[in-house]
């Protein structure tokens, strides 16, 4: 457990799933000053402190005996989702910071032209997915679809696949994969 201001604070707001500029927002503190605590380069006033800590809805007690270090962050900000694509694909992960996640959730992102390589992709597990905007051709073993907007998929990943934008427009994909290990 840590006893540094900052670090405990930066801890419990991405705990809590709440960006620098909401928090400062919701207790009245500027952004600026915000982020000078986190980083430790200033201390924050019991009031200053009682003020961020009411957003919370946590005491000063509280804050300082709670074990920030084993809790598991339950909500993500988009700069907490980490890119694990490659060749202008965007692969956001969420939960990446999860010990034994059980399943990989994703939000894709395939620009005009990417695909996810010529050689088709294999892996023990499954997959499903939802096209939320543009169209991606998906080829599973011998079969190929293309989907648009609101259609989905769902298949086992040991059967050779492959991902490719051949529209003219960004793709975005939710998709969520099992097992984690995947991914």
């Amino acid at each position: 457990m840590t006893d540094d201001v900052g670090e405990r604070l930066r801890s419990l707001r991405k705990l809590r799933g709440i960006s620098q500029r909401e928090l400062a927002k919701q207790c009245g503190v500027t952004h600026s000053s915000l982020s000078l605590i986190e980083q430790g380069k200033v201390s924050p006033s019991v009031s200053s402190l009682k003020k961020i800590l009411n957003a919370f809805a946590i005491s000063v007690g509280d804050f300082f005996t709670m074990d920030l270090d084993n809790q598991e962050q339950i909500f993500y900000s988009p700069e907490d989702l980490v890119d694990i694509g490659s060749g202008g694909i965007t692969l956001k992960l969420v939960g990446a910071n999860r010990p034994n996640r059980g399943l990989a959730f994703m939000i894709e992102h395939y620009p005009p032209g990417t695909d996810t390589g010529q050689e088709m992709i294999s892996h023990y597990g499954e997959e499903a997915g939802v096209v939320l905007e543009g169209e991606i051709e998906l080829t599973v073993g011998s079969s190929v679809r293309r989907l648009i907007p609101g259609e989905s998929y769902y298949f086992k990943t040991n059967i050779p696949h492959r991902f490719r934008n051949i529209g003219d427009v960004d793709c975005k994909i939710v998709s969520c994969a099992s097992p984690s290990k995947a991914f």
